[in-house]
């Protein structure tokens, strides 16, 4: 009985504990990050050099710079040896400097800022299935709690509800662990492309 009064407290934090975190941002009052909700990133914001408005999908024609835009977004890449290779690149480009720089950031925007929609996209998903688990221990409190008031409880029902809210509230756990650090996958991503950015067009301006 003791296991069970325990579960039940515990229940009941994590279900308050749900509506609490979701507060940071009355725009996006489902967002469980600390850091704040950019649904878009801006060009403006990761590059000062020249426009890339009118490469669209052209970097994609130049070999070199597909495979180094591959080898550049990859996180596995460490940062200094990616700006290097980054700055490189653009050094050994010529006349050619300024026109390699816009392809190769606008690669880099288009393939980081679609690895970090995806990321937010897998952020929300997760919290969504979060809320629907909340609201599943929620009920199951509840259920507990009419079965443990009945003159003659079932223990049967009781160990059984019992036993379902331990697994709700551990995978409830487990994915606010992993919402936390995948949290900070959005913030690295523009980092990065940030410092590529800076990079790049350091390069093409020497």
């Amino acid at each position: 009985m003791m296991r069970i009064t325990t579960l039940v407290l515990a229940a009941g934090a994590i279900v308050a504990m749900c509506g609490a975190a979701n507060a940071a941002d009355p725009r996006y009052p489902d967002w469980p990050c600390v850091q704040a909700k950019v649904p878009e990133l801006s060009v403006a914001a990761v590059w000062d050099g020249p426009s890339i408005d009118a490469v669209g999908e052209t970097w994609q024609d130049d070999p070199k710079v597909r495979d180094l835009v591959a080898r550049l977004a990859a996180r596995r890449t460490p940062l200094e040896e990616a700006q290097k290779a980054a700055h490189d690149f653009i050094a050994a480009s010529g006349a050619d400097k300024a026109e390699k720089a816009k392809l190769l950031f606008a690669g880099l925007f288009q393939q980081l800022n679609q690895e970090r929609t995806e990321v937010m996209g897998g952020i929300d998903r997760i919290t969504q299935k979060e809320k629907e688990l909340a609201d599943q221990i929620r009920a199951d409190r509840v259920a507990l709690s009419e079965l443990q008031d009945k003159p003659d409880p079932d223990r049967h029902q009781i160990d059984e509800i019992g036993n379902k809210l331990i697994w709700g509230t551990r995978i409830y756990e487990d994915r606010r662990k992993t919402i936390r650090y995948v949290c900070d996958v959005p913030t690295e991503i523009e980092r990065r492309l940030f410092a590529l950015g800076r990079a790049i067009a350091e390069a093409a301006a020497q």
